[in-house]
């Protein structure tokens, strides 16, 4: 009997050694597991901080190349990024033009590089389902740099846009201060004071402006634009109080009144910026062309004086004047861009503080230096250091900062800031490149900017109202498939009719039998998907 209570009392005592034992292995492997991804990570890190690896790491990355600035692998960006993080990027290269679809391809194909940057907003959904890319918004306490971005500039309405219907976004944008509008109408300022008009502030004045010029310039078209008139129509639709062109997205328009999504094509405020620009057509003033010609056609018009006006941005108009320096001669012109004109909403700006930005492959969360993954970024792309390096490079080098004010080094060229440089900080060095050098704060941006740009946003910024971002449809997965089925249709229908009431092959006596014809094609059920989305995602 004593020997039976003997064996009972040694089996729960050897049981219980057993479960302490396992116990301890559970905490083991845990504790092996949370260091198994550490490796390299610095163990304090935190805002103001410069990450560098705790050893040596190599980081794969997709490159998107640019044909103005090829990629070169003894550009000075790759050894100073190794130097000041103990990081060596390994990129893949894919020309600039296939890079969306070879992304999807890579992404698809589990082939993909760690890093995926230069993705806006919105082309991360499709991998989102399939479990390929990382949920960055789990990890934002891993990364202060852009946490403290986010809190300081308040971009939280902003970020909710990005949410899928899991309540995460997987996308790490590019993040700027302010809004940056860059888009607007470039005038021959040199045509308007020879005739002393002044330049136009709203699009009304606009049209005055170049029916006075047809007067005088009988044989020229005073408007002839490029990018398929698609930025003109993005930048005056806010005006407008709609969305056009390059803006037109989904095509849904927030009424706040409402607390509802509306389609804009269907709208008043439409029909109006139509009516408007079919006028300038039908007189004379905007060159049919304009929707149709390359952009080279419309670019030579312009610097030849075939037309006073065209659409373009701070890049566009500097080469502008390099082509009319050799066309019509140094000093014999002038070109600006003006404040974006206003229309019958006011002087209204749209746009996003959210830039192109970085995925990451969920394969990363599996290696060993998953956490010194996530700090490398946020320093890169979110910190004021490492923002500072990829636009302006090393200072001494390519750059020298005296009371905080950065100046190209002599020898050195960008945009035309240093025209006597022969070198370039793109081509040459690789820094100021689409694929590290974007988002920041206001000063860093206006840093690589002339002095007229520098006046140009400012003009922007004491003119207009920028709008407040509207609230997300985060749909779901299977709602996402039905959406691209429903509203692709209707906006190519909304495209074909646009330009066929500007121009005039489609009376605008005929805007509300176009409207039925929308309706006709499934706009109501893209509506109510739309609506009641939005609607269940508020309760």
């Amino acid at each position: 009997m004593k020997v039976k209570k003997w064996l009972g009392a040694f089996s729960l005592l050897t049981l219980f050694m057993l479960v302490l034992v396992g116990c301890s292995d559970d905490k083991k492997s845990s504790g092996e597991a949370d260091g198994e991804t550490k490796k390299g990570a610095m163990k304090s890190y935190a805002v103001g901080d410069t990450f560098k690896a705790e050893e040596p790491m190599e980081l794969s990355i997709m490159y998107s190349d640019q044909p103005t600035y090829p990629y070169k692998k003894d550009w000075l960006f790759w050894d100073q990024v190794k130097e000041k993080t103990n990081v060596s990027l390994k990129p893949t290269i894919i020309p600039m033009s296939d890079y969306p679809q070879k992304r999807s391809l890579l992404i698809s194909s589990g082939k993909s590089p760690l890093i995926i940057p230069k993705t806006y907003p919105g082309e991360e959904a499709p991998f989102v389902s399939s479990g390929a890319i990382l949920p960055v918004s789990d990890y934002m306490d891993k990364m202060p740099h852009f946490k403290e971005k986010v809190e300081k500039w308040n971009m939280e309405p902003e970020l909710e846009a990005l949410r899928q219907n899991d309540g995460k976004f997987y996308v790490l944008p590019g993040l700027h201060e302010e809004v940056w509008p860059d888009y607007t109408l470039l005038v021959r300022t040199d045509i308007l004071e020879k005739n002393k008009l002044d330049i136009p502030t709203t699009w009304d004045e606009l049209y005055e402006v170049m029916k006075e010029l047809k007067e005088i310039y009988p044989d020229v078209t005073p408007f002839s634009d490029r990018f398929q008139f698609n930025s003109t129509l993005n930048i005056a639709a806010t005006s407008f109080g709609t969305k056009g062109g390059w803006g037109f997205g989904s095509g849904l328009k927030y009424n706040e009144s409402e607390d509802k999504f509306e389609y804009v094509s269907t709208k008043d405020e439409y029909k109006e910026m139509l009516t408007y620009f079919n006028k300038l057509v039908s007189e004379g003033l905007l060159d049919k062309e304009s929707f149709t010609q390359d952009d080279e056609q419309a670019v030579q018009k312009f610097v030849s004086g075939k037309s006073f006006f065209i659409n373009g941005n701070s890049q566009t108009v500097v080469l502008h004047r390099t082509d009319m320096d050799k066309l019509i001669g140094k000093g014999k012109y002038s070109v600006a861009k003006i404040t974006v004109p206003g229309g019958p909403a006011g002087q209204l700006m749209s746009g996003s503080r959210l830039e192109n930005g970085v995925m990451i492959s969920s394969k990363a969360k599996e290696s060993e230096n998953f956490e010194a993954i996530l700090q490398f970024i946020d320093w890169l792309y979110y910190s004021d250091e490492g923002l500072e390096f990829s636009k302006w490079g090393v200072e001494g080098t390519t750059y020298t900062k005296t009371d905080g004010v950065r100046k190209l080094a002599e020898g050195v060229n960008y945009n035309g800031l240093n025209p006597a440089g022969t070198k370039d900080l793109r081509i040459d060095y690789g820094f100021s490149g689409g694929v590290f050098a974007y988002g920041g704060t206001t000063d860093l941006l206006q840093s690589m900017m002339a002095e007229e740009e520098i006046k140009f946003q400012e003009d922007m910024k004491k003119v207009k109202t920028v709008l407040p971002a509207e609230p997300p449809i985060p749909y779901s997965i299977e709602d996402k498939e039905r959406v691209t089925l429903l509203s692709t249709p209707l906006k190519d229908f909304t495209d074909q009719n646009t330009l066929q009431f500007i121009i005039g092959d489609r009376d605008l006596s005929e805007f509300d039998k176009y409207v039925e014809e929308l309706h006709s094609q499934g706009l109501d059920q893209y509506l109510e998907l739309a609506n009641k989305t939005y609607k269940d995602s508020k309760k």
